[in-house]
């Protein structure tokens, strides 16, 4: 059974790691359900989101290994200039990356325990949920990626901190913060997705160090998690190409709705001891 509750979660993750609706809090609520009642816990969550962020690499690799060799250039001197778009981008991701590092460092414990209690879950559910209705409404969305600038890149990277607490979503926090600052959907969206790879990728490799450094960090064993990230990864690769596709057109309504409805029966079901916040 853990091998297909590893399974089960695997298809959890891809589906819902780029959707505004948090991947982490989607897995600590279904861990609640499923036969063994298990919390999969920060390593598991951590490592499978590798997998997504695969999808990422192999979606966005032109772009990817284009700010890469550009910045790489750049940074040695080889008649890159410092306005070239893509070393832009590079010190922009640099940039958005360091407040979650440092946050994510400092609150280790937290992550691992309190900010894992359902009822902080369902709250920031909805209340995140509601701010990206906000900023999708009242948003300029006139602003393309070209024009992201450096304290909107480190803004940018302040709301992705907000993403170590299950419920408040990656993806949706830091979009969140691009419509708000006035950049159109898939240009809010794309940054979020590029700023999202050195972090997660960080997240990840830490995880899987302490794994190996204590065992039983996580319920699953390293073949079941191996396999949920192999999941994670082909289904996400899918969702992503979908979303992109999605956001030029419509906007995120739909999320908010399912954001603030999921909340609002966690938190019915946590006062009716239905389930257990811990």
């Amino acid at each position: 059974m853990s091998l297909l509750e590893a399974i089960v979660l695997g298809l959890i993750q891809g589906l819902t790691e780029f959707l505004p609706i948090s991947s982490s809090a989607h897995l600590r609520i279904a861990g609640e359900f499923l036969p063994s009642a298990t919390d999969p816990g920060a390593t598991f969550t951590a490592i499978t989101q590798i997998g997504t962020e695969l999808a990422v690499l192999v979606y966005f690799w032109r772009d990817i290994t284009r700010i890469i060799g550009r910045w790489f250039a750049h940074v040695t001197r080889r008649g890159v200039p410092a306005s070239d778009p893509d070393v832009r981008m590079g010190w922009l991701i640099i940039i958005g990356t360091v407040p979650i590092v440092i946050i994510g460092y400092l609150a280790q414990e937290q992550i691992r325990t309190a900010f894992r209690s359902l009822w902080i879950v369902a709250i920031v559910l909805i209340i995140f949920g509601i701010l990206l209705g906000v900023a999708d409404w009242l948003g300029k969305r006139t602003r393309e990626l070209d024009a992201l600038t450096y304290p909107h890149g480190f803004a940018y990277g302040a709301a992705q901190t907000l993403a170590l607490i299950p419920g408040v979503s990656r993806s949706g926090a830091t979009t969140t913060m691009g419509l708000a600052l006035g950049y159109t959907r898939p240009a809010a969206a794309r940054y979020a997705f590029l700023l999202a790879v050195p972090a997660v990728f960080g997240s990840g490799l830490f995880e899987l160090v302490t794994a190996i450094r204590e065992p039983g960090s996580s319920p699953f064993s390293w073949f079941e998690t191996g396999v949920a990230t192999v999941v994670a990864f082909g289904v996400g690769l899918a969702v992503i190409a979908g979303l992109m596709a999605y956001i030029s057109k419509r906007s995120f309504l739909p999320f908010v709705i399912y954001r603030v409805l999921l909340g609002s029966t966690l938190l019915v079901l946590l006062s009716l001891g239905v389930i257990d916040p811990l």
